[in-house]
């Protein structure tokens, strides 16, 4: 079983990324930590008990990675699109199993990396490059103990629906299906892929954020 576990905004640093979520959604970000060795930092904003909020962006403090950064961002098209502003990136999807899914899916499911920060720790796995359907399909995460989502101070935000729009609906769903996450997204045709976070306040307010 796999469920939603955080959506990702990408910036080109953590200050623009704050910014960013200040002025769109109206909070400040919490607190968030390095990724040694991965060449990137984060900021946290916790969305109640099962979910979270993350804004990454290159860590300048440490020498490039061996591996590329996670969600794109060094890739060209990503630098580039980041330049106009940080955006919603990507989701990424918990699971507990993170063998067995990763032998059913083979070579599609990507590499896992054993990752950490502070006491964290957690296997990662991120699709190969322009095999992720422009981010629609997640990233996969197995904590290791406690995970992020649970230290975190509510903001009183929720995420209450995650969509997809994509010119191929059919393929998709099979790639969400066969990661257990077949009911995780509303899933809808789209000239262009396009993936929506919709989040709500305490106070009744509705947020959009989007991939495009």
């Amino acid at each position: 079983m796999a469920e939603i576990d955080h959506i990702v905004i990408g910036a080109r640093t953590l200050e623009e990324g704050a910014a960013f979520v200040e002025r769109e959604l109206g909070v400040k970000m919490g607190a968030g930590g390095k990724h040694d060795g991965a060449g990137t930092h984060n900021l946290l904003l916790g969305l109640g008990p099962d979910a979270y909020l993350e804004v990454i962006a290159p860590d300048p403090s440490q020498p490039d990675p061996a591996h590329p950064r996670l969600f794109d961002l060094d890739d060209p098209a990503t630098r580039t699109m980041l330049e106009s502003g940080p955006r919603l990136l990507s989701w990424v999807a918990r699971i507990s199993a993170m063998d067995a899914v990763m032998a059913r899916l083979g070579p599609r499911g990507g590499v896992v990396r054993e990752m950490h920060r502070g006491d964290l720790s957690w296997r990662f796995a991120q699709p190969p490059q322009r095999q992720d359907m422009d981010n629609l399909i997640p990233c996969l995460i197995e904590w290791k103990g406690e995970r992020a989502g649970k230290r975190l101070h509510d903001s009183h935000l929720r995420l209450v629906a995650l969509e997809a729009e994509h010119p191929d609906v059919d393929a998709l769903r099979l790639a969400l299906r066969d990661r257990g996450l077949g009911e995780a997204l509303v899933v809808q045709h789209g000239a262009h892929p396009r993936l929506i976070a919709r989040l709500a306040g305490k106070d009744g307010a509705e947020y959009t954020l989007t991939t495009g």
